[in-house]
């Protein structure tokens, strides 16, 4: 994965990306690199929060690694403190961070998966869009948030995902009562929903990467997963200016499988 210099969309602003230590996150962290924006990138994974500072500073981007879990206030209120400590600002934040437990039906799925889900999904996405807010709205030139969330959930329903398809549903409602409250003072919100994608989570248990392209030859619409990288552009869009009047949006990246 590397970045690719395009229009400078982002040029002289600041980015906060949870949950960037890989897969999605770390595309939209280097997409974001590549258009000139200064890149903080968080998780919960100190090695792989580096391994992306270190692709976005081998192709001249800076970039800054803040090991966080979203979950928790403290934690979401010092990820906002340290970044703009660092950079002097907060102008596009992306609430990535996500988990999935699941593949069982709902009887059967542990307390303990509904609560992990809940908490980082649900809970970390409110906890960093209010300490988000928080430093946005004192800023003359507001910002950007876009949340992701999935296609489970608001957009289809999925055997073994009645859990997390819960969590991310509720994503996008948050998000959308988010823009509602916020963009008279200038924070601008949306949310991307991404179907399955070219990553670890859209694998079935036991499925290589040639058995998932194989299966979505044969059911996607599309005849493909779609690449972190397509996502990172749908991000970008709803982040930067040229969305400047996309509100409460939620933009499906799907291959047509909820056509």
């Amino acid at each position: 994965m590397t970045m690719r210099s395009t229009n400078g969309r982002f040029t002289d602003r600041t980015a906060l990306v949870t949950g960037a230590g890989s897969g999605i996150g770390r595309a939209v962290a280097l997409a974001l690199a590549a258009e000139g924006a200064r890149v903080v990138v968080a998780g919960r994974r100190p090695e792989a929060l580096a391994g992306t500072v270190r692709l976005i500073e081998e192709q001249g981007g800076k970039a800054l690694a803040v090991t966080a879990d979203v979950s928790r206030a403290a934690d979401a209120e010092e990820l906002v403190r340290a970044t703009v400590e660092h950079f002097g600002s907060l102008d596009v934040a992306v609430n990535n961070a996500g988990v999935f437990r699941g593949g069982r039906p709902l009887a059967d799925l542990p307390e303990d998966d509904w609560h992990t889900q809940l908490g980082i999904n649900v809970t970390g996405v409110f906890l960093a869009l209010r300490a988000e807010i928080a430093r946005m709205r004192t800023q003359p030139s507001g910002g950007t948030i876009v949340n992701i969330s999935s296609t489970f959930g608001a957009h289809t329903a999925s055997a073994g995902a009645a859990a997390y398809s819960a969590t991310k549903a509720a994503v996008t409602a948050l998000s959308r009562g988010a823009a509602l409250d916020h963009i008279r003072e200038g924070v601008r919100i949306n949310v991307v929903s991404p179907g399955a994608t070219a990553t670890s989570m859209s694998l079935r248990p036991g499925e290589t990467e040639a058995d998932r392209t194989e299966r979505a030859r044969a059911t996607l619409p599309l005849g493909r997963v779609s690449a972190t990288e397509e996502v990172a552009a749908a991000v970008l869009y709803l982040a930067s200016d040229d969305a400047a009047s996309v509100v409460g949006t939620d933009l499906v990246v799907d291959s047509g499988a909820t056509l």
